[in-house]
């Protein structure tokens, strides 16, 4: 084994001790000092290759030997040192890129007494480059034996161990640059979740969609009703929020002739962390003029199956233990979805009960004596209370997502909501107090949100008004009056729908990711504790 190879007595991040890691370090700064020594620069500014390894081993991997030996094809190819095996005066090494794994063979007649003690210095993690011809080994591995050897950046730290990878899930979201040179697994969902987005896009396009842009920072938090994140601008002292969604700029497109528009966007709500919840996430928003709730319902269940095939090859997916059709859907109201999953047959709310607020205020009281406080929904007040009291509406809302989200694990809508969780949606003709919104669940989370939106000024004043009064009650969540949005509104906007769909959980379920932190490359954490502060 040459002298520069380590062994790896710890993982790194699992145990690893300051001062053996100190001492690692200080063995590689002498081992780059050595190599300057021998007039090699220690990180060079680029290497001119000729393949990648995957285009090698795409071209090379079916030639026989005596193939390769025929035509001698000489290549310049680099990547990172995975392996290194040494034989006397003669060594192995494996490069990696991406996935891709290739050989090469190094001794000291072919690249000289400095090209070789250069492979001495060597460390796993270190990048190099290498130029030489194709063979195959003994054993019939494919390999360049190297006639050039150049180092283009040592790994002053070593990587985790090869065959047990990288366990600590802390260090996995800390040093995801770490998770994803350890864990092929881990590269592999990256790399599905952009075939997503590229397959959104490519759907949406081809639908007549136009992609734009709108501000992330914004003088008023609009579109949702979330908790934002404030900040300042120093040169205009203004403060401004980072955006809880971008519906009202992209309505304004709309106004502005924009018949249909999205977003790739992200998104910021100053909330708790979970499984299925990151304060910073990312969704697909869309607009699409002439058109309501109706018709995004028939839209979401063409584009799914579209999408996810084009992603995996399949609208089959496995999420955890259940296997998921993305290419069936069911559709509910909100007031049958309670009636069809209520746990209990004996006391199960028919449509007419969940119309009137008395009955189900008692159905609300059954549902909390027989669940655990976190699963409790509050008890509304008469349907008489005045603005800003927790109403009937809001209630029915609450019990849905109790009763219902965790068994939607079959792409299911949910359509129908209460006005009063839904400030920006179109109210039905026929039920004043009920909107035409929708939601789609998959794997018992929500995946998308969509209505007909509102389009009167006035009635949309109104609901602002409603929205206000429920800040002044201490709802830090209720949407702000946006005056110019009102405005906007007042030149006239033609019937349409928007909805929103959550790509970091449309990611979990076509990776069969049980966390949303497994699918954002750097999700928020906590600072990182030193090993001093822990001490105090």
């Amino acid at each position: 084994m040459p002298s520069g190879v380590e062994q790896y007595p710890h993982e790194q991040g699992e145990g690893t001790s300051v001062s053996f890691e100190q001492e690692l370090l200080e063995q590689r700064r002498e081992k780059l000092r050595r190599i300057e020594s021998l007039g090699y620069p220690a990180y060079p500014h680029r290497f001119s290759y000729t393949h990648t390894l995957a285009q090698v081993l795409a071209v090379c991997s079916s030639k026989a030997a005596e193939e390769l030996t025929q035509e001698k094809s000489i290549v310049r190819v680099c990547g990172r040192l995975q392996a290194i095996r040494g034989h006397g005066k003669a060594g192995f090494a494996d490069l990696a890129q991406g996935e891709a794994r290739l050989q090469v063979y190094v001794r000291k007649d072919a690249v000289g007494d400095r090209g070789f003690e250069l492979y001495q210095l060597l460390d796993l993690g270190d990048f190099v480059g290498v130029e030489g011809y194709l063979f195959r080994t003994k054993t019939g591995e494919l390999s360049v034996h190297v006639s050039e050897l150049t180092l283009l950046a040592k790994a002053m730290l070593p990587l985790p161990e090869k065959w047990h990878g990288l366990q600590d899930v802390e260090v996995r979201y800390r040093q995801r640059y770490l998770d994803l040179l350890a864990n092929v697994e881990v590269r592999r969902v990256f790399l599905t979740r952009s075939r997503l987005i590229r397959a959104l896009r490519a759907a949406l396009e081809q639908r007549g969609y136009v992609e734009v842009e709108t501000p992330m920072m914004q003088p008023l938090p609009g579109g949702a009703v979330a908790r934002p994140f404030r900040t300042h601008h120093n040169a205009l002292d203004i403060d401004l929020y980072l955006r809880i969604a971008p519906e009202l700029y992209l309505k304004r497109l709309v106004v502005g002739g924009l018949d249909r528009v999205y977003e790739i966007n992200r998104n910021f709500r100053n909330e708790g962390v979970s499984t299925q919840h990151n304060p910073e996430f990312t969704m697909l928003e869309f607009y699409q003029a002439y058109s309501d709730y109706h018709d995004l319902m028939d839209l979401t269940e063409q584009l799914l199956p579209e999408v996810v095939r084009e992603t995996c090859g399949t609208t089959t997916v496995l999420f955890g233990d259940q296997t998921i059709d993305m290419g069936r859907f069911a559709r509910f109201t909100l007031r049958e979805a309670i009636s069809k999953f209520w746990p209990e047959e004996s006391s199960r709310p028919q449509f007419s009960d969940l119309a009137d607020p008395g009955r189900t205020v008692a159905m609300i009281e059954t549902w909390n004596c027989l669940h655990p406080e976190e699963d409790r929904v509050p008890v509304p007040a008469n349907s008489e209370a005045p603005s800003g009291e927790f109403s009937h509406g809001a209630a029915l809302a609450q019990l849905f997502e109790a009763v219902c989200e965790r068994k939607l694990i079959q792409p299911t809508i949910i359509y129908d909501f209460p006005v009063e969780v839904s400030p920006l949606a179109k109210s039905k003709p026929d039920e004043p107090g009920w909107v035409e919104r929708f939601e789609l669940f998959i794997g018992g989370m929500e995946i998308a949100n969509a209505y007909s939106e509102l389009n009167d000024p006035e009635e949309q004043r109104r609901r602002f008004e409603m929205q206000a009064a429920l800040k002044e009650k201490g709802d830090l969540e209720a949407h702000e009056m946006d005056e110019d949005y009102l405005r906007a509104l007042s030149y006239g906007m033609p019937p349409t729908a928007g909805e929103g769909i959550g790509i970091d959980r449309l990611a979990m379920l076509v990776t069969s990711s049980r966390s949303i932190r497994d699918v954002i490359l750097f999700p928020l954490l906590r600072p990182e504790i030193s090993p001093d502060a822990e001490k105090e």
